[in-house]
C-alpha cells in the first residue's frame, strides 16, 4: 500500500493487517528522519487489538517523514513512513526489486500486503471532494489503483516538501500536504465544520453523542483525533468546550441504549472502550446476541489423572505434561466421538458446518486482555507435542508477540478457569465457534469411594453449547466422555 508523490517519495501507507483490524497504535519507531533503510527491513512495531506486529517497509531509500508519534493510533489505508529515492532517481531505490518480488511471489510479505498473485481485486472506495480553490498538485493515486482515502480535489494550501520531516505543516493542512475533509465533507477552511479525517473517529463521536463541532482538534492543522473525543468523554458534558470564542458545545442526544443511566460525574474513572476491550466486548455480545447456549456440568474426581500425570513426568522429566494438556487430549478424543461440537453455524447459508481438524482455542489471560490463541489440527499432535505447543503459545500470548492469524480459527476452546482460584463458571461461547468447556480449580473434597467415604481431588467441569448444532443427549454424552476420562485417564488409552 503506496501512493507516489510528486516529488518522487513513496508514502507507504499503514496495510491491513488481517482479520479485519481497521487501526493499530504505534508503539516504537525503530528508524529516525535521515535514515537510510533498505527492502523489508522492519520500520515500525505497532499494535493491534489482538498482537504486537513489526511492519517491514517494501521500498529502499532514505526516511523522509513519519507519520504519527509513539502511543498514537493510525488507522489502515494512512500514511505511515515517506521514503525518498537512494539514487535521486524517479523510482525510489530497491523499488524495482520490489516489484519483481512481488510479481514472483516471494512470501516478504505481511498479512494484508506485499506480494501478490495477480488474481485479488480490491474494491474501489468513493472519493470524497472538496469545493475548488487555486489549483495545486493533486495526490497521487495509490500503486494499486484504489483510490486513496480521503482523496480531495486541489488546495492552495502548501505541501510539505520532501525531506521536511515531520515539520509542523500549514493551518489546515494534515502531515501529508492533504487539506483533510470534514465530517460533512465541505471544505474545512470555507466553513465552521469540525476537522475530521478518520471514519473511526465520526462513528466513536456519533455512538457516544459527542457533538464534534464543540471540540478543539489537536492534531496538525486542528484535525480532531480519537484522543480528542476519548477525552470528551472522560468530561461532564457541561465541560464540553471548543474554541475559547465559542460557547460551550451542547452534547447530543445520548443514543436509546443509554437512556436511563446517570451522566459520569467529574470524580467517575471512565475507561473507553477500545483496543482489545472493545474486541473482547464485541465478540461476547455478539455471542449472547446470536447463540442460544445452555451450561451444563459435572464433578469429577480429578485424583487418577493428577496420577498420571505424575507418573509420565516422573518417566521423562525433561518433557513434562500438564494437566492442561492432558484435559486438550481429553476433550481431541470427546470431539473425535462427538463431531457435532467441533463445529459452527453458518446463519446466511442456512446450515452447519462441522470441521474436519480440530483448531483447539486456549483462553489465556494476558496484560492485554483475555485471549483464546489457537492451536491448529490439535488432532495430530501427541500428548508431549501438545503440551510443548501449549506451553509456547500460552507464552507468546502473555508476551504479545502472537500474529493476528493464530488468534483467530478456533472451532473449539478449552478454559481452566480453576487457575483463579474458582469453582465453576457459564462461559460464554468464543463466536462463532459451537462449545467451550470450562475446568474449575482441583480442590480436595469429600467423595464416595467404593461405598466408603474418601477425600479426593475433585474439580468441576462446565461445557456450553450451542443448543442449534445439537441437543441435550449430544452436549450430556461429550461431557460424561470427559468426566470418565478425568476419572479414569486409562479409557484414554482404549480411545487414541
Amino acid at each position: 500500500m503506496s501512493a507516489r508523490t510528486a516529488t518522487g517519495t513513496r508514502v507507504f501507507l499503514l496495510p491491513d493487517l488481517g482479520e479485519g483490524l481497521s487501526e493499530a497504535e504505534i508503539v516504537e519507531w525503530k528508524v529516525a528522519v535521515g535514515d537510510v533503510v533498505t527492502v523489508d527491513q522492519s520500520v515500525v512495531e505497532v499494535e493491534t487489538a489482538k498482537a504486537v506486529v513489526d511492519v517491514p517497509c517494501p521500498y529502499a531509500g532514505t526516511v523522509v517523514a513519519l507519520h504519527g508519534a509513539a502511543g498514537e493510533t493510525r488507522p489502515v489505508g494512512q500514511p505511515l513512513i515517506t521514503i525518498a529515492p537512494a539514487d535521486g532517481g524517479d523510482e525510489p531505490a530497491g523499488y524495482a526489486t520490489y516489484r519483481e518480488e512481488e510479481r514472483a511471489g516471494s512470501g516478504n510479505v505481511l498479512i494484508g500486503y506485499g506480494t501478490g498473485h495477480g488474481g485479488t481485486r480490491r474494491r474501489r472506495r468513493p472519493r470524497l471532494t472538496l469545493a475548488p480553490a487555486p489549483a495545486a498538485a493533486p495526490v497521487a493515486e495509490p500503486a494499486t489503483g484504489s483510490a486513496p482515502v480521503g482523496t480531495v480535489g486541489p488546495s492552495s494550501a502548501p505541501r510539505v516538501p520532501a525531506g521536511a520531516g515531520v515539520a509542523a505543516p500549514a493551518p489546515g493542512v494534515n502531515t501529508d500536504g492533504v487539506v483533510p475533509p470534514a465530517v460533512d465533507g465541505t471544505s474545512p477552511t470555507g466553513g465552521t465544520a469540525p476537522l475530521v479525517i478518520s471514519p473511526i473517529v465520526r462513528r466513536l463521536a456519533r455512538e457516544h453523542g459527542v457533538d464534534l463541532g464543540g471540540l478543539r482538534g489537536t492534531g496538525p492543522g486542528g484535525v480532531i483525533r480519537r484522543s480528542d473525543v476519548e477525552a470528551a468523554l472522560a468530561t461532564p458534558p457541561q465541560r464540553r468546550t471548543g474554541d475559547p470564542g465559542r460557547p460551550a458545545a451542547v452534547a447530543a442526544p445520548a443514543p436509546a441504549a443509554h437512556v436511563g443511566l446517570a451522566p459520569a460525574d467529574a470524580s467517575d474513572v471512565v475507561i473507553p472502550l477500545t483496543g482489545i476491550r472493545r474486541v473482547i466486548a464485541d465478540k461476547l455480545s455478539r455471542s449472547r446476541r446470536e447463540i442460544p447456549e445452555v451450561t451444563i456440568w459435572v464433578d469429577a474426581d480429578a485424583t487418577a489423572l493428577l496420577a498420571t500425570r505424575a507418573a509420565i513426568n516422573a518417566a521423562t522429566p525433561d518433557a513434562p505434561v500438564s494437566v492442561l494438556a492432558l484435559l486438550a487430549r481429553i476433550c481431541l478424543s470427546g470431539l473425535r466421538r462427538f463431531p457435532q461440537l467441533n463445529a459452527h453455524v453458518d446463519t446466511e447459508g442456512q446450515r452447519i458446518v462441522q470441521s474436519a481438524g480440530v483448531h483447539l482455542g486456549i483462553a489465556a489471560q494476558t496484560d492485554r486482555g483475555l485471549l483464546v490463541p489457537v492451536l491448529r489440527d490439535a488432532q495430530r499432535l501427541t500428548t508431549r507435542e501438545l503440551a510443548a505447543a501449549l506451553a509456547q503459545t500460552t507464552a507468546d500470548a502473555r508476551a504479545g508477540t502472537l500474529p493476528p492469524a493464530r488468534l483467530t480459527g478456533g472451532t473449539f476452546t478449552l478454559n481452566n478457569y480453576g487457575v483463579f482460584g474458582v469453582d465453576g463458571s457459564t462461559p460464554i461461547i468464543n463466536h462463532p465457534e459451537a462449545a467451550l468447556l470450562g475446568v474449575g480449580r482441583i480442590v480436595d473434597k469429600p467423595w464416595v469411594v467404593d461405598g466408603q467415604l474418601a477425600v479426593r481431588k475433585v474439580t468441576q467441569l462446565s461445557l456450553t453449547f450451542d443448543h442449534r448444532v445439537c441437543d441435550g443427549g449430544v452436549a450430556g454424552g461429550f461431557l460424561r466422555h470427559v468426566a470418565d476420562c478425568v476419572e479414569q485417564p486409562a479409557l484414554l488409552v482404549a480411545n487414541v
